[in-house]
């Protein structure tokens, strides 16, 4: 039988200006389409209204990753967003408005921290036998749900079926959805052939990778809660340890040795997602790019370009040779 993770769903930024953060994307060559924001009315019969969060997805071959800043209720959308309106049962409206307005709670304590790096879902082909496995673990959870993404497609954007659950912290106290790093879960999507993989002039492909930077005290025991998270145990070489997934990597690294592995740049505060890895077609044109847009970058090692931190909204962004 096969595993149940198989490997990044999408890494998520979390910005206080989406506007700003649209353009450094589209610096960095990345096709990044206008945010969406969803609409609810606050109340039965009250007008829709922006509620939660407004985000945009950055689309890779199997995987994105997402931008998303806080929109309190009422208060006007980023600009040049796009509403979507949920349709939802009066009985059912107030549930909703509680979960989204948790969600919003949950990634404003993650901007409150620092603007970064905040979100890590795992893709998984049986996400109902992930969340069994979890039970099993004895891993906190809340539940899978069903929700609507989009997709971009050939006819424009379009709403497809997904399924998601977040893991929760085993803290007591600790808030739903919400671990030390950040926001973590598991997504199942349902299979969609129209999908098109807008073209991005830096060549990225797809998300390959992440680097969560931990105290190096608390290397052993996030490893071991990764290792519960995932189904399988990492490798440890000194002060990392790495999950190796069907198609993409998850590096745990202690805090005193970052600053000399890539992405490198110590975080803001620890635990921190400090980067992710974007497979690229061709490494010599994606330098090119960078060096034409006045990207900062470095060439740590053969086939890798690191985009710091500081240039790339919080998180280090290494442009990988693609293999495939």
């Amino acid at each position: 039988m096969g595993r149940d993770i198989g490997g990044l769903h999408h890494v998520g930024l979390v910005v206080a200006d989406m506007a700003k953060a649209v353009e450094t994307c589209r610096r960095l060559g990345f096709t990044v389409p206008p945010p969406a924001c969803p609409t609810l009315p606050t109340a039965p019969g009250a007008p829709p209204r922006p509620v939660g969060a407004a985000n945009t997805h950055i689309y890779l071959r199997r995987n994105f990753v997402e931008i998303v800043t806080v929109v309190e209720d009422g208060q006007p959308m980023p600009a040049g967003a796009r509403t979507i309106p949920l349709d939802v049962p009066d009985d059912k409206l107030p549930g909703l408005l509680a979960a989204v307005r948790g969600a919003a709670a949950n990634l404003t304590a993650c901007l409150d921290r620092f603007p970064g790096m905040h979100i890590l879902i795992f893709d998984s082909p049986d996400i109902d036998r992930a969340a069994s496995r979890l039970d099993s673990a004895g891993v906190g959870h809340g539940g899978v749900h069903a929700v609507q993404r989009p997709i971009e497609t050939a006819d424009g954007t379009r709403m497809v079926p997904a399924h998601y659950l977040e893991i929760n912290s085993d803290e007591p106290g600790a808030p739903p959805g919400r671990l030390p790093e950040g926001r973590l879960g598991i997504a199942e999507n349902a299979a969609v052939d129209e999908h098109q993989q807008p073209a991005h002039a830096n060549g990225a492909v797809d998300l390959v990778g992440c680097v969560l930077c931990v105290p190096d005290d608390e290397l052993p025991e996030t490893a071991r809660r990764y290792e519960a998270y995932l189904g399988r145990a990492a490798g440890r070489d000194g002060p990392t340890a790495t999950f190796d997934l069907d198609d993409a990597t998850v590096t745990l690294v202690a805090a005193s040795a970052v600053p000399n592995l890539p992405p490198g740049g110590r975080p803001p505060a620890v635990p921190a997602f400090v980067g992710y890895t974007v497979a690229v077609h061709d490494i010599a044109r994606t330098e090119e790019y960078l060096r034409a847009a006045g990207v900062s970058h470095t060439k740590p090692r053969a086939g890798e370009i690191v985009v710091p931190a500081s240039e790339a909204l919080g998180a280090a962004i290494v442009f990988r040779s693609s293999t495939r």
